[in-house]
């Protein structure tokens, strides 16, 4: 069973086609920024504080 992509919500494209700039929602950092359910990007001290899962 293949797992549910998570998209981006400005482009509606995945992470790896994503071209937008990618910086956390919370903090505005750029140091690992990854997409999260939500369809925004969140760096890993925001996702960790808010336990908030990219995609694998």
């Amino acid at each position: 069973m293949e797992s549910t992509r998570f998209q981006c919500v400005i482009c509606e494209k995945d992470e790896k086609q994503c071209t937008c700039d990618r910086y956390c929602a919370i903090c505005f950092g750029e140091d690992d920024a990854r997409l999260c359910q939500d369809g925004c990007y969140y760096c890993r001290t925001c996702r960790e504080a808010c336990d908030y899962q990219a995609q694998d």
